[in-house]
């Protein structure tokens, strides 16, 4: 995720943003992006909470709660090859169109530039603004991740080299896939409870996958959260929710259904959790 979030926030402090008329657009290239493929977010880098005065210092060597996390990750283990390996592989992609059906059968439609192009870009933008907010605590703490200590397999080994360069604590992929499910849960409310449990597994995604402790999860969770309420304050972030409101309901009406093989990512979901 790290080259990734360090393109973003160039692009983020810099507020790339170019204007659209009366609604944000859907247009990538209407947006100057910070590297082929992503976009910048709503807030300014002036916004951001602080990840590092929110957080508490991850857990101490020899506590309780390091303890409590070795523990919370060699419990993953045994998911790693299974299908909920597989769901938590596809859960690290954040390259978009891959990334855009993440939670289609969480809402119950599918999510594309084309068929909900507002829908699609604010889980574009909210991904550069939840995940660039983890950084201040991250380039603090810079927390060596599970399998650099355990020397584990992780289920995407062609990022491992970025991921030792980049802090563990808090996760960026957990602060951004909380705030996904939190502006979800207001773009689709009926569906509320499947989306914030979709939220809550990809979090654990990122243990399952061997890249995160249980605790950077929570933190980063904290952190999407805070994300969320500053972007209430911004006008163009709440047009946008309107928008993709609107758009989810006309999908839904006309009986649109995601192509994502739904029922088998509920059993991988209730397998972990059973």
């Amino acid at each position: 995720m790290q080259p990734i979030i360090r393109a973003l926030a160039a692009a983020a402090a810099a507020g790339l943003l170019v204007a659209a008329g009366p609604l944000p657009p859907t247009d990538p290239a209407l947006l100057v992006a910070p590297r082929p493929g992503f976009v910048p977010g709503y807030l300014p880098a002036s916004l951001y909470p602080d990840s590092l005065a929110l957080l508490p210092p991850p857990p101490a060597a020899g506590s309780a709660a390091e303890a409590a996390d070795e523990a919370g990750y060699r419990d993953t283990r045994k998911w790693l090859n299974t299908p909920r390996g597989q769901l938590a592989t596809a859960d690290a992609e954040l390259r978009f169109p891959q990334a855009a059906g993440t939670f289609a059968c969480a809402i119950g439609v599918p999510i594309s530039a084309e068929a909900t192009p507002h829908l699609n870009m604010l889980l574009r933008r909210t991904l550069a603004d939840a995940g660039l907010a983890t950084y201040k605590a991250k380039d603090h703490y810079v927390r060596p991740r599970p399998f650099m200590r355990a020397n584990d397999p992780t289920c995407t080994p062609s990022q491992e080299a970025a991921l030792r360069k980049d802090g563990s604590y808090p996760s960026g992929h957990a602060a951004l896939g909380w705030a996904w499910a939190l502006v979800l849960t207001e773009a689709a409310p009926e569906r509320a409870d499947a989306v914030l449990r979709r939220g809550r597994a990809f979090g654990q995604s990122r243990v399952v996958c061997g890249v995160h402790w249980p605790t950077d999860v929570a933190a980063g969770q904290m952190i999407g959260a805070a994300v969320v309420a500053r972007l209430h304050s911004n006008a163009d972030f709440l047009a946008q929710l309107g928008a993709a409101r609107d758009e989810i309901a006309a999908a839904r009406a006309a009986g649109a259904q995601p192509a994502t093989d739904c029922a088998a990512e509920a059993q991988a979901m209730a397998d972990q959790q059973g």
